[in-house]
């Protein structure tokens, strides 16, 4: 727990706030704004996984997690278009101290059983107030402290909370708002444009003509669960994405339970297992690109009928340059196969009253067209972040590990991986916050922030990730929003977890890339 001092609220009493959960906090007042130790930005798989590393690691710290929607979950909340799933396996995207006990590839009412479980098990609920929409985030230099603006949801009140650290679990790209872009003609189309990001509860596609453009993990999700009703579906896209069919199960992990293995240890030995493999295949795709290329093709052309074009799966760049897609028991290739479902590759010329016309030549007949075409970046959620009354430049700040920013005192920032799961990273940065501010603790420091060294001053600054690492769509249209980084380990976000896993408990806390200020610098601070 951060040390509190006079600007970080340290008296007054301790109660129990009311609202659609319990959470305590320290106020000095009846009146006064609620103050935790530490705020929690959203309620989804990082953020639940912060209230746990507090609660375990951290005994007797005050938090709130503030979660803009009605509940819990984040991605699996706010997505419901048809057939979503996970495009990791839930061994690795499933927390470490949470045993994953169904199939690898989990729907999203699985996904928020287990979230839910998690919360339940840990008393975690208390913590958790739904409805809240952060606004603003305002840091003061002089007090030491976050002012949080809050919004109901329900009511539309400003509720306001101040706290000594921020823990940023929002995620980074603006939920039920999808990216599509600007068609000539889309305005003619007589039928539905549906953005998988906003999917409308009453659409009925049973019966109809499907066009989803798109080609990734999401396009390959909606097309085989839309093939059954529909009368035909057809995946428009620009360029193929990889794919990598297999079976929706883990046969060690069956075997293991047939054995009567505890799950704990079925969890952790199959989520080696699945890390180790993930590595693998990520070191071949940089060191023997072609031939893991044939083998990608060659999985997904032994599902497809024997005279089948296989450029709609072949794609221009090399493996793992953008995510590789699970496919979990070929579905999308079954429903080829079948007839239910096709793939075009072509540009779009016009959308038509009936459908779209295509650069070459071609039209596609439709009655619904929905666009599987990706989103737009939020680094910070859409909040307005100032620091001392100055508005807030994230993209102007250079990232410490991917997770820190100079100019940017007690704040956390969770980033996951590109080709490892999400949730990997959450876990080694809940790890991380907690020794950090253990570490504060025992050294009396009130505020975090790091620091170039002369050395660093004078290295270039980059985009946030180089584009030959990972070139996908949002990136390229949001990377002007994104921190610099430098060559060097401490300033940049490796993206790479089988180094991180072994560095990240390693971290030199007085190694000069962070500066710490006690509360006798407030007054300093203040003139």
């Amino acid at each position: 727990m951060i040390p509190k001092s006079a600007g970080n609220r340290p008296a007054g009493q301790t109660i129990t706030t009311a609202g659609e959960t319990d959470v305590t906090a320290t106020i000095e007042s009846p009146t006064a704004t609620p103050h935790f130790d530490v705020l929690v930005v959203g309620a989804g798989i990082s953020g639940i996984g912060a209230a746990w590393h507090m609660t375990h690691q951290l005994p007797g710290t005050s938090f709130v997690v503030l979660e803009a929607e009605g509940s819990f979950g984040g991605t699996w909340l706010t997505h419901s278009f048809p057939g979503i799933r996970s495009d990791s396996d839930l061994y690795t995207f499933g927390y470490r101290f949470k045993p994953w006990v169904g199939p690898p590839i989990a729907t999203a009412a699985e996904i928020q059983a287990y979230l839910g479980a998690v919360i339940d098990e840990n008393d975690l609920a208390r913590h958790i107030r739904y409805g809240h929409r952060i606004t603003d985030a305002r840091w003061s230099s002089a007090e030491q402290l976050w002012t949080i603006t809050a919004v109901r949801t329900d009511s539309g009140e400003a509720l306001h909370f101040t706290a000594n650290f921020l823990w940023m679990c929002q995620g980074y790209y603006r939920h039920r708002q999808g990216y599509t872009p600007d068609w000539p003609g889309m305005a003619d189309f007589t039928g539905p444009i549906v953005h998988t990001e906003e999917w409308p509860d009453d659409l009925d596609y049973a019966g109809k003509r499907v066009v989803v453009i798109g080609s990734g993990a999401t396009a390959a999700t909606v097309v085989p669960a839309m093939a059954g009703t529909a009368a035909h579906v057809t995946m428009l896209q620009r360029s193929p994405t990889y794919f990598i069919p297999g079976s929706n199960s883990v046969e060690l992990a069956d075997t293991l339970r047939l054995l009567q293995v505890d799950e704990n240890w079925i969890h952790e030995i199959v989520r080696r297992q699945r890390n180790f493999e993930g590595a693998e295949i990520t070191r071949r795709c940089f060191a023997e690109p072609d031939a893991v290329r044939a083998e990608l093709l060659e999985g997904v052309r032994a599902l497809l009928p024997p005279d089948y074009d296989m450029r709609h799966f072949t794609p221009t760049y090399l493996p793992w340059r953008q995510r590789i897609a699970f496919v979990p028991d070929g579905d999308l290739f079954a429903g080829i196969s079948a007839g239910k479902a096709s793939v075009v590759t072509d540009d779009i010329e016009r959308f038509t009253p009936g459908g779209i016309a295509l650069k070459s030549g071609d039209t596609l007949a439709a009655d619904i067209i929905v666009t599987a075409t990706g989103f737009n970046l939020s680094p910070l959620g859409d909040i307005a972040f100032s620091i001392d009354g100055e508005p807030l430049d994230f993209a102007s700040s250079v990232t410490w590990r991917g997770m820190m920013f100079t100019g940017v005192p007690n704040m956390i920032w969770v980033f996951g991986y590109f080709r490892a799961s999400w949730t990997l990273r959450a876990d080694l940065i809940g790890d991380f916050v907690c020794r950090l501010l253990t570490h504060m603790a025992a050294k009396g420091a009130t505020v975090v922030e790091p620091a170039l060294r002369p050395e660093d001053e004078q290295r270039e600054r980059l985009p946030w990730i180089a584009p030959e690492n990972m070139n996908s769509g949002y990136l390229q249209r949001g990377m002007h929003l994104l921190p610099r980084r430098l060559d060097a380990p401490e300033w940049q976000h490796s993206q790479d977890y089988w180094a991180e896993k072994d560095a990240f408990p390693k971290i030199d806390l007085e190694d000069g890339t962070l500066r710490y200020a006690g509360p006798t610098q407030r007054a300093v601070a203040a003139e």
